[in-house]
């Protein structure tokens, strides 16, 4: 087997906002499970080269073009798939092409993409001035009422974490509610390179379609690593 490059298939979610569009449902070619698509993984193929041969690689923001398979399984899940060959055999009736190439690191290459389109997200969020980063102002704007969507770095201080979620039951008129922010699945120092910003800990979005826009990415990471939302970010 061949070693494609690291990339993944799809459309630069800087060229193209996220829909707000209903829970559509997508079938799991692995599980035969259907599910809402934002909360699955779709995979793509590359353009077949001279002998024939497409590379199956992770279209994370669901947006290449053609035929597309989706999972809805963890990481471990589609790693064992993909050793005992159950993978490749759901793959090629999906895309009706046994001439697939399937990267043996397929797992990681998905975290990795998935990542990056939670990162990126943020990045576009913060950049038009939607996302808003530091304790003093965040406590502020959430005691207003003005934050819709409030997150934490997985290493953030408990003590920290529980004086912004007051703050923010307090702006929404949900005090004993339980409300709080969600932690991700990112940690301080991840979250520092791919905002360009030193020690973001807590981050908080100012406008509902944006926490929509970042939900999406978020809950098809958690999917596949496996992990649950620890907070509450609507309510209870």
């Amino acid at each position: 087997m061949r070693s494609p490059r690291n990339e993944t298939l799809g459309f630069g979610i800087a060229e193209a906002e996220l829909a707000s569009e209903g829970a559509s449902e997508r079938r799991c070619v692995l599980t035969g499970q259907t599910g809402e698509r934002e909360g699955l993984v779709r995979l793509a193929i590359s353009p077949p080269d001279g002998a024939g041969r497409s590379v199956v690689l992770p279209d994370a923001m669901a947006r290449a073009p053609g035929r597309g398979a989706w999972i809805g399984v963890s990481r471990a899940d589609l790693a064992e798939a993909l050793t005992n060959g159950r993978l490749k055999g759901a793959l090629s009736r999906a895309f009706r092409d046994g001439r697939l190439d399937i990267p043996e690191d397929l797992p990681e290459r998905v975290e990795a993409a998935l990542r990056k389109a939670l990162t990126e997200r943020l990045g576009l969020e913060l950049r038009s001035g939607r996302l808003i980063l530091g304790s003093e102002r965040i406590a502020g704007e959430a005691r207003s009422g003005a934050v819709a969507a409030l997150y934490h770095a997985s290493d953030a201080s408990d003590d920290g974490a529980r004086k912004l979620d007051q703050a923010w039951r307090v702006g929404l008129e949900r005090e004993g509610s339980g409300m709080a922010g969600e932690r991700l699945p990112l940690d301080r120092a991840a979250l520092s390179v791919a905002l360009g910003r030193e020690n973001v800990v807590h981050l908080a979005l100012t406008d509902a379609r944006s926490a929509h826009r970042v939900a999406v990415p978020l809950r098809r990471l958690r999917t596949f690593i496996g992990t649950v939302n620890t907070g509450q970010a609507d309510g209870p």
